[in-house]
């Protein structure tokens, strides 16, 4: 029997009831847990008042072998793991709670400090990882090898539902489709302290015929991000993320709020976003990648958009710093154009309302040997606030680019802009090789 005393563990229990294909259902209390794999036609409600609270024992999440910051390794077992699963359907108005403050106080501690394993932890994860120091990271803690587990991980899997409830305090990123198809994330809020390193929103990561739809987002990092993998090993799978579309979602306080990247070597394409706010997010629509990150990102749209209070509502940057190890990375000058050379190519914005951002109207910087290509902004206006002491720098994290003239759109390495109908109010700052077509 469940027990919702916010003491007992119930690990066990579900374990049963989920192996059993009976429904599961929490009513109202607090039911403490440990890992959970979730199987095939799997269907868990959590009402309203229910909390599913997970452990924050780190050595209960033993290793599995997944993608962890884009590349193939072995990390913790996600809290909540859809794996090799068809039809699955977590619902209701609860809550899923990932106790993340005990994670994230710990790898503060390291993260930035310590650079390489020290605990036995760390220790046996570095062992199942022999090559750890040659994989490109993001930032969340690769070189220490305490690799935190997502809260909800969907891997390998079809036809997933999640529906109406809030996830919150993950100790990772938060909701994670990889490897999988035919996944419905809707009505959900999704909440972590603006503090809480790497705990992104929704990350959709080589994953194909997503809908995310009237989610609400509020969280540590990157709100809504799209992924394809990393690197070399991104590249060798080659599996894009494809015919994803994010509607009538917010983001609040996020490093972004609907992103591609930085993670791209498998490609990502057709992709729409539509009907969106995002409000005092660092920025809004972002796009992040540079060499050595690899992937043609193709075919992305984005519809009425209204951002308030960002740093910089639109970017493109290939000149993206974090987990870099190498400055070679951004050169000015051209470079061998290699299977680990980004590309992007026909995008589309239009009916994009950008007001009182506070660092510059947009930041769009390709590379001079691959240029941005096709690029179509109508019916739009970007404002700059007028008070504002952020430094320009502060548009995106970028390595190697010299300081821009001011806080307009800043424009370079682009082939076929088109603006038409659009006002920003600090002009345009057009910097190296940029074709435009009003």
């Amino acid at each position: 029997m469940l027990k919702g005393d916010g003491i007992s563990d119930n690990s066990i229990e579900i374990k049963r009831l989920l192996d059993s294909g009976e429904k599961v259902t929490f009513e109202s209390g607090i039911y403490l847990t440990g890992p959970l794999d979730i199987p095939s036609g799997s269907v868990i409600e959590i009402k309203k008042d229910a909390t599913l609270k997970f452990i924050d024992d780190f050595e209960i999440y033993k290793p599995v072998y997944t993608r962890w910051e884009g590349v193939k390794c072995f990390c913790m077992h996600p809290l909540l793991f859809i794996n090799e699963s068809k039809n699955v359907l977590l619902y209701g108005e609860g809550t899923i709670d990932g106790s993340g403050e005990t994670w994230w106080k710990y790898i503060n501690t390291r993260r930035h400090i310590v650079k390489e394993p020290t605990l036995e932890l760390e220790k046996k994860f570095a062992a199942l990882n022999p090559d750890y120091k040659n994989q490109p990271g993001g930032g969340g803690g690769r070189q220490c090898q305490f690799l935190r587990p997502p809260l909800l991980q969907i891997k390998d899997s079809d036809g997933v539902t999640i529906d109406g409830l809030t996830i919150t305090n993950s100790p990772f990123w938060t909701i994670h489709p990889l490897f999988s198809s035919n996944v419905t994330l809707k009505n959900l809020r999704v909440i972590n302290p603006y503090d809480a390193s790497n705990t992104d929103g929704i990350d959709i990561e080589s994953s194909k015929n997503v809908v995310v739809d009237s989610c609400f987002v509020e969280v540590g990092d990157d709100g809504i991000a799209l992924k394809s993998g990393s690197g070399p090993d991104g590249a060798k799978d080659n599996i894009p993320t494809e015919d994803v579309v994010i509607t009538n979602c917010t983001v609040l306080r996020a490093h972004g709020g609907a992103v591609i990247g930085s993670e791209t070597a498998g490609g990502i394409r057709n992709i729409r976003v539509t009907n969106c706010t995002f409000n005092y997010t660092d920025r809004g629509i972002r796009i992040k990648t540079r060499r050595g990150r690899g992937g043609k990102i193709d075919n992305l749209y984005f519809d009425s958009i209204n951002m308030d209070s960002c740093l910089c509502p639109f970017t493109c940057n290939f000149y993206y710093r974090s987990g870099w190890k190498d400055m070679r990375e951004f050169s000015l000058e051209k470079e061998e154009i290699t299977y680990l050379t980004p590309s992007l190519k026909n995008v589309v914005l239009k009916n994009i309302k950008a007001t009182n951002s506070k660092a510059s109207a947009a930041m769009i910087v390709g590379l001079p040997e691959m240029p941005i290509d096709n690029l179509s902004i109508s019916d739009s206006s970007f404002t700059v606030d007028p008070n504002t002491t952020t430094p320009i720098d502060e548009s995106d994290m970028y390595v190697g680019l010299p300081e821009p003239d001011g806080r307009g759109m800043r424009l370079r390495n682009i082939t076929n802009l088109r603006l038409n109908n659009v006002t920003v109010d600090c002009g345009f700052h057009i910097e190296s090789n940029v074709e435009l077509i009003e």
